[in-house]
């Protein structure tokens, strides 16, 4: 089984593909382009934010070191426009709950941004994010390209128990997941205008 800084830096290598163009071999067949781009439906969906927002986070990829008893997860994908194109330095901020389903409401624990690189590709280790009353597993994302409109969303797990008794829950925001050696590997490439 690859290591997750062998996966990752496969993505990381990996050229964005066009839906009909086919597949690279540096992906494993199940990591592909989600949602498919092509036209304006196939903008990422937007979601709320929930009551846990909190502006003016810092530049960070670790989210792991804030809560080092959870399970490990990098989650990463690119930000692209509705030709598949990528949007380099997009800001992709991220926010969600600990291990316990707890989130941190005083400070920046498992609370952060980045940019997008020259091509379009985002990514943050972190931890699989705890159950708490009413939602199923979930991150919180804002995804807003130079100049743009903000995108406010959530990512799912899939086969999730709880997905559908989650009334939020949007099954085209459902991350695609491969298990590594040292934990897992969430992806997901948002579309935005």
């Amino acid at each position: 089984m690859p290591t997750r800084r062998l996966f990752l830096s496969g993505v990381v290598a990996a050229p964005v593909l066009l839906p009909n163009l086919g597949r690279s071999a540096e992906l494993p067949e199940k990591l592909q382009l989600t949602p498919a781009c092509g036209d304006e439906d196939d903008l990422t969906p937007s979601q709320t934010e929930g009551p846990f927002f909190t502006p003016q986070t810092p530049q960070k990829r670790d989210f792991a070191s804030d809560a080092p008893n959870g399970e490990r997860m990098t989650i990463g994908g690119y930000v692209l426009t509705p030709t598949c194109r990528p949007v380099a330095t997009a800001l992709v901020e991220l926010w969600h709950a600990d291990e316990t389903g707890t989130y941190d409401t005083s400070g920046y624990r498992l609370r952060g941004h980045q940019f997008t690189d020259a091509d379009g590709h985002w990514w943050f280790n972190t931890i699989v994010p705890g159950l708490y009353p009413g939602r199923t597993r979930h991150y919180h994302l804002k995804v807003q390209r130079p100049g743009g409109r903000v995108l406010t969303t959530q990512l799912y797990f899939p086969n999730e128990p709880r997905n559908e008794r989650d009334g939020i829950f949007d099954g085209a925001l459902v991350l695609d997941i491969a298990r590594t050696d040292d934990g897992r590997f969430g992806r997901y490439d948002f579309v935005v205008a």
